[in-house]
């Protein structure tokens, strides 16, 4: 009998782990499901020698080989399950799609077509961007929370609510500023995302930026900023300081100042200091 503090257990190690999210209506035991039955193939017999099971190769035993056959005929007509893309057809992939997209409206259509990241399988929402696409400032996050992926929009949970209230104190909100992610889905747990996932995704973010075709980026925290600016360094190295981005399909480069993410003001209050810092650097600059 399991008592309700292994129940809590159990679920405890599952959020832990990241499992924190259900993506299905029902429960699916895993453990006693096969997606296909294997079918050992019998060795050929030998003329004239014995059949396994009894009788003789020579003469044919009413429905002996006929179990064998049906199975071998059903394991052959069933499909064969999508095998994932590989990291380098996953960004051939997107940069064709990403590249056809003229209008946001067909650059979103593409960007949940497109299978060569895994991490769609486990989001709950596809989240895109939200605020004015007209804006002259595009501030690009790293990934979608649990409130991101619940909502489909980006930057709506806690540390959302604080970017809200960061950019009010420069005369911004959502209908002056148009914002985006790295990652358009959710990685389990809220974890970082791994090279591979923000290479495959990369090419619909450099696109995203060539149609808004923004007066500056502002990149939040250090994985959006490495990945934008090409750089090493961390976002404590990179932030308050003025950068060009370049892309074959904007006018000419445009400037882009790394800030602190919301989260991490969060977990180091101390730090919005330095924040506050470059929001009014920024607010100087472009007149916000």
């Amino acid at each position: 009998m399991i008592d309700q503090c292994d129940i809590l257990a159990a679920l405890r190690w599952h959020v832990d782990i990241g499992c924190d999210e259900a993506i299905g209506d029902e429960p699916v035991d895993w453990a006693s499901f096969t997606a296909r039955p294997l079918v050992a193939r019998a060795p050929a017999p030998t003329p004239g020698g014995p059949m396994p099971g009894g009788g003789m190769a020579g003469g044919a035993m009413p429905g002996s080989a006929r179990p064998a056959a049906a199975a071998r005929a059903s394991y052959a007509a069933t499909p064969a399950p999508t095998q994932p893309l590989g990291a380098s057809e996953a960004g051939a992939s997107a940069r064709a799609r990403a590249k056809e997209a003229r209008t946001l409206a067909e650059l979103e259509a593409a960007l949940r077509d497109f299978d060569g990241c895994p991490l769609k399988a486990t989001a709950m929402n596809t989240v895109f961007a939200d605020g004015n696409p007209q804006a002259s400032i595009m501030l690009i996050g790293e990934a979608p929370g649990e409130d991101e992926d619940r909502q489909g929009k980006p930057f709506v949970g806690v540390s959302g609510k604080l970017l809200d209230r960061m950019l009010a104190q420069v005369g911004l909100d959502r209908g002056k500023v148009y914002i985006s992610n790295i990652l358009p889905w959710r990685p389990p747990g809220n974890r970082s995302p791994t090279q591979a996932e923000i290479a495959a995704c990369l090419p619909f973010l450099e696109r995203h930026v060539e149609l808004i075709a923004p007066k500056v980026l502002v990149p939040l925290g250090g994985t959006s900023a490495k990945t934008l600016l090409n750089r090493a360094e961390g976002i404590t190295r990179l932030r308050g300081q003025w950068f060009d981005y370049a892309s074959p399909g904007l006018p000419g480069p445009v400037p882009v100042i790394p800030m602190l993410h919301p989260a991490y003001l969060l977990r180091n209050p101390i730090a919005k200091r330095e924040a506050w810092r470059d929001l009014l650097t920024l607010a100087q600059r472009f007149g916000a």
